[in-house]
């Protein structure tokens, strides 16, 4: 029984980035000697292990034949005759298929370290196209190591586009589309995530609503030029919330000069991938009320009380609060002025208004909500004023 540890604790060893995750793979073992070992099983599909003491992840080492379409149709080998090589070369890319004996001796039989010092995101076998999540995930490496100059070799380039146009990439269900998605909004250049699935074609079966934004690379106006995601872009300068940079990639879809991106269409993108519910009401806000939101300044304190109604910032003032940054995002990608803190500002003076107080000058019932909404306006366009005298 032999103990390596692999993947991706030993890629960001080498290239001097903390290690958040440990893997491990298991030569010469079987699911009963795990157990007896004090292993707890947890794969369905193949033998994955917890380890008793750190809950590291202990996988006995396997080889794969595909047996059907999408990443779910394989048939695994986990007999304690696969060695690490065969394991490995399973893998998805050659970066990730590196090992280290428990001495720290490295093992690459297929040139990792290599791809990691010349920045070349190159896949491991031909039967990285029997998986098309892999796709996915080429392109999530692409958007995390984007700024380090790595780049997709073009072999495997062309591998991703025979994916694509045989079909395969069309049995990705949507929570993996969504769950790839995701962990690439958090990635230090999201937008390279799109420009590598439309570099393979991929872009127009997986994100139909983007891939418009490519077709057309024309200088636009504000200054930005080619930048296909500007605002997607500058969201990387405010932190890392997916649900912010979600709703920042709706505002570049729905800023396209020959896009018509409106609510029912952003319902059924969210419908089709399973995206959260929190994502969607985020994404939501910003497509139909950045542009008001951003011109606060001209409103009237009616104007500004209606717009944080429909905001709903009374209730779910942590999201009017996202909103707001994702406002103040949207601005600043295309130079624009940005008046949107007002609504903070407004929202903070409405909030003032006590309802107890009013209820013991006897009002009750409709008249009540209506003072209540008298006061908050009277109370908004006083804040208003305050900031004119500033």
């Amino acid at each position: 029984m032999e103990i390596y540890l692999v993947g991706g604790a030993v890629r960001d060893r080498r290239l001097g980035l903390p290690v958040r995750e440990r893997d491990w793979v298991v030569v010469g073992s079987t699911p009963a000697e795990m157990r007896q070992l004090g292993y707890t099983p947890v794969g369905k599909n193949f033998p994955v292990f917890l380890h008793p003491e750190t809950r590291d992840e202990y996988a006995l080492a396997r080889t794969e034949r595909k047996t059907g379409h999408g990443y779910t149709g394989f048939e695994t080998d986990a007999n304690p005759g696969i060695t690490l090589e065969q394991d490995l070369l399973r893998r998805d890319l050659t970066i990730n298929a590196m090992a280290e004996t428990p001495e720290g001796e490295l093992i690459d039989p297929y040139n990792g370290e290599a791809d990691l010092e010349n920045g070349v995101l190159r896949h491991v076998s031909p039967a990285f196209a029997e998986d098309p999540v892999r796709i996915l995930r080429v392109a999530r490496f692409a958007a995390r190591f984007a700024r380090r100059g790595f780049r997709v070799a073009h072999a495997t380039n062309d591998l991703m586009r025979d994916m694509v146009r045989s079909g395969e990439v069309d049995h990705l269900v949507p929570e993996r589309v969504w769950a790839e998605l995701e962990k690439a909004l958090m990635e230090n250049t999201p937008a390279r995530f799109f420009d590598v699935l439309y570099g393979c074609g991929a872009l127009a079966r997986l994100f139909p609503e983007v891939e418009p934004l490519y077709l057309d690379r024309s200088p636009r106006e504000h200054g930005h030029g080619d930048s296909v995601l500007p605002v997607l872009e500058e969201s990387v300068k405010h932190g890392r919330q997916p649900d912010i940079r979600f709703a920042a990639l709706v505002c570049d879809i729905r800023n396209h000069e020959a896009a018509v991106f409106d609510p029912a269409q952003l319902s059924a993108l969210c419908d089709r991938l399973r995206i959260p519910n929190a994502f969607r009401k985020l994404a939501s806000m910003a497509l139909q009320h950045s542009h008001r939101a951003q011109s606060a300044s001209t409103l009237s304190a009616t104007q500004q009380l209606e717009l944080l109604e429909d905001l709903d910032a009374f209730r779910r003032p942590e999201r009017f609060s996202q909103f707001l940054q994702v406002c103040a995002t949207e601005a600043g990608a295309h130079g624009l002025p940005d008046s949107s803190e007002r609504l903070g500002t407004a929202l903070a003076a409405a909030r003032s208004v006590d309802a107890g107080r009013l209820q013991q000058q006897g009002i009750s019932g409709k008249a009540l909500g209506e003072a209540i909404r008298k006061a908050r306006i009277d109370a908004i366009r006083e804040a208003m004023q305050d900031d004119t005298k500033q």
